[in-house]
């Protein structure tokens, strides 16, 4: 900016307010919209000193945990969500145009969820805007490193062991490397109110010294809540209960007075010839031979294990996944987003189920 001394701040459709450069401006806005995915009100402004301009935005929302239950504005809010690994069949890594990161928000609003669990992986700000513009609430996983076992970290838990020491030997580089990037991630993303949940540890990946990660990250970013150990290997300190359970359906209830987050369930699989990237892919758990069977399983989850669980603590779900991937056939996409595999409208109903379980539940109490 140049070297003003005053500059201007323009919010769209209010009065500019003039102050010094590099000081502090406090903002007041009457009635103002809270931020919400059926109501995402982004407040555009520009700040202005001499020749200079910056257009930007933000957004007013809060996020907290109370009496067992997670509010959105000081609101029970349920969330519907969906496993997003950010493969993409034209790029990898990336999509082949920053659209589609749009569409694919879009895409899973249309099925009727509300939040996005970004996986072990940061994307790049169009991401975050798409979710900002459209109302997508996101959970973001932290990106782990340390090691990785499949048989104690994977396939042991998922029947059931679930415990293991917290202080695995993966080194004080290892852990000062993962704290450094998980402390960067949350100061580089930390002004997008689409972000209200984080993810410190996933399923064991590189996990260690787990309650001394959340109260460093919780000290960081107090404004959100913090999963510090997603699936198993729970410590003492979280905002949450969090829980992976495929294979099966289950009533599950809250240990204390945690929120309970089934962050990881469902995961059924249906082969969709001509859209796979690989022709032989199978990974997933359980297989739906048509858009009516993975439709039904998914109803069947939800009415066998994700409502009857809201009354007793469960405050979401997060389904596996959103799409496809290279050798996971277990999306509600296929890789390339060409294909739907489930019933749109059959999918909104169920999702609106659970919100009105939540409200059901709420106005009992």
């Amino acid at each position: 900016m140049s070297a003003e001394k005053d500059c201007e701040i323009a919010i769209d459709g209010m009065k500019p307010l003039h102050a010094p450069t590099n000081e502090k401006v406090v903002i007041s806005i009457d009635k103002p919209r809270l931020w919400t995915p059926d109501d995402p009100q982004l407040y555009w402004f520009t700040v202005r000193a001499g020749k200079d301009s910056v257009r930007s935005y933000f957004a007013l929302r809060t996020i907290e945990e109370k009496e067992g239950r997670i509010l959105l504005n000081g609101n029970p809010v349920f969330l519907n969500g969906v496993l997003d690994q950010g493969y993409f069949a034209d790029g990898i890594f990336l999509p082949g145009e920053s659209a589609e990161y749009e569409r694919d928000v879009l895409r899973m609003k249309e099925l009727g969820f509300n939040l996005l669990r970004k996986h072990i992986k940061v994307e790049p700000e169009a991401f975050y805007y798409a979710c900002d513009r459209l109302g997508m609430l996101v959970m973001q996983d932290m990106v782990n490193n340390g090691g990785y076992n499949f048989l104690l970290d994977t396939a042991l838990p998922t029947i059931g062991l679930k415990w293991r020491p917290d202080t695995l030997p993966w080194g004080k580089a290892a852990r000062e490397t993962f704290l450094s990037h998980s402390l960067a991630t949350a100061g580089h993303l930390r002004n997008h109110p689409c972000i209200v949940m984080w993810t410190i540890f996933n399923e064991g990946w590189g996990q260690t010294h787990a309650d001394d990660m959340y109260l460093r990250l919780k000290d960081e970013d107090p404004t959100r809540l913090w999963d510090a150990t997603s699936g198993w290997f729970a410590q003492k300190l979280s905002d949450m209960q969090s829980e992976h359970v495929y294979f099966r359906n289950k009533k599950l209830r809250a240990r204390g007075a945690r929120p309970l987050l089934l962050s990881e369930c469902g995961g059924y699989t249906r082969t969709i010839p001509g859209h796979l990237y690989k022709p032989d892919a199978r990974y997933g758990y359980g297989a739906a031979e048509t858009e009516e069977a993975l439709t039904a399983k998914f109803a069947q989850m939800y009415r066998e294990m994700v409502l009857p669980s809201i009354a007793d603590g469960l405050c979401g779900a997060i389904y596996t996944q959103l799409s496809d991937v290279e050798e996971e056939i277990n999306g509600l996409y296929t890789y390339d987003r060409a294909v739907c595999k489930v019933n749109k409208k059959e999918m909104r109903a169920i999702l609106q189920e659970a919100c009105a379980e939540l409200e059901k539940v709420v106005r009992k109490k």
